[in-house]
């Protein structure tokens, strides 16, 4: 995933290079008669936005993996299925949404992850404190309501934010499965992905 970025410039017999590989964020600096300050004030800056860029990558990385495991975890492929096409893995569980064709935004997840959907929809709330500590759907702070489908599990906002990350990285808006999505998802039994091209 890590890159390498070069950036030269020349003028007027003066020429320097910066070189940056953002796997071990290491750095070179040529130059050949010295810009000055300015000059490198820019590549500083230049180098500074790469770095974070790079780690920033790295942790929604982390994220994302941390997101699917909760996903595993948490009973999510229950409903939605493992690949949240809404192919269900237990025939007892209420169908949830295809999120591979949904278009909901980090907020909109949240909401729903957190507090369910009431009415009968077959989703529950995850958040350990939705309703009782943090307000759901403008209702005031009170008792879940008594249509909400029992959660098996309770998550807590670090999970929840995990998840998001997952959905919005691999899940949503993402149509068809792919081979490549299938051996993430069963990295320890490739064979789940034969029937996939």
């Amino acid at each position: 995933m890590g890159r390498s970025f070069k950036l030269r410039a020349a003028g007027k017999g003066e020429r320097w290079e910066v070189t940056m590989d953002a796997r071990t964020s290491s750095l070179e600096l040529s130059w050949g008669r010295a810009w000055g300050a300015i000059v490198g004030a820019i590549v500083v800056a230049f180098i500074g936005i790469l770095a974070s860029a790079s780690a920033t990558v790295a942790q929604d990385g982390d994220k994302v993996k941390a997101g699917l495991e909760v996903w595993k975890k948490s009973g999510c492929a229950d409903c939605h299925g493992s690949f949240a096409n809404g192919e269900k893995q237990r025939d007892e569980a209420p169908t949830g949404a295809d999120l591979r064709r949904a278009r909901l935004d980090a907020a909109e997840l949240k909401v729903v992850i957190s507090c369910g959907r009431p009415g009968g929809a077959g989703m529950p709330a995850f958040d350990e404190g939705a309703y009782k500590v943090r307000a759901c759907y403008g209702r005031p702070l009170g008792p879940a309501p008594d249509n909400l489908y029992p959660a098996g599990v309770t998550l807590t906002p670090a999970d929840i934010d995990a998840v998001i990350a997952y959905l919005q990285a691999r899940i949503i808006g993402r149509g068809r499965i792919t081979k490549q999505e299938c051996l993430a998802y069963y990295e320890d039994r490739p064979d789940e992905c034969d029937d996939i091209n």
